[in-house]
């Protein structure tokens, strides 16, 4: 790792983030009834491979028991599946739904049509590249 590499996500990501950023508030009282909470529980779940809540909790860096009434409404509203896990039906797997993914995304502090413009910009193999790229990011992020 050396110090250049740094600096460019220093430098990079800022860049993505203002072009694309809106003034939003999240709250409960809106239609999606997504709390900033809410919204950083959900980011963390994907569609298809499932995530513990153990796993989630520690990604969060708080207790598993923290997590419980949150992910009770979130299922409630729709916003994501709590199911057996198939190797172990003891354990239970978090998914986003595709009402949880709408949420992300109308809630989200980054505007879609600034992102879809954005992404427009790009030739489809730099598109591939650069969701590549933020998805490593992304992957290291819930390492740490």
């Amino acid at each position: 790792m050396t110090d250049d590499e740094v600096y460019e996500v220093q430098r990079l990501y800022p860049q993505i983030f203002v072009a694309c950023h809106v003034d939003h508030v999240r709250a409960v009282s809106t239609r999606w009834r997504v709390s900033s909470q809410d919204a950083s529980i959900l980011v963390y779940l994907d569609r298809e491979f499932g995530l513990s809540p153990r796993a989630l909790a520690g990604h969060l860096g708080v207790a598993p028991s923290t997590l419980s009434a949150a992910l009770a409404r979130l299922a409630k509203l729709g916003y994501l599946s709590s199911k057996p896990n198939e190797k172990d039906r003891r354990q239970r797997e978090l998914r986003l739904t595709s009402r949880g993914a709408a949420a992300i995304s109308a809630t989200s502090v980054l505007d879609a049509e600034r992102v879809r413009t954005l992404l427009s910009k790009l030739k489809p193999d730099e598109k591939k590249a650069a969701l590549r790229g933020l998805a490593l990011l992304a992957q290291a992020a819930r390492k740490m």
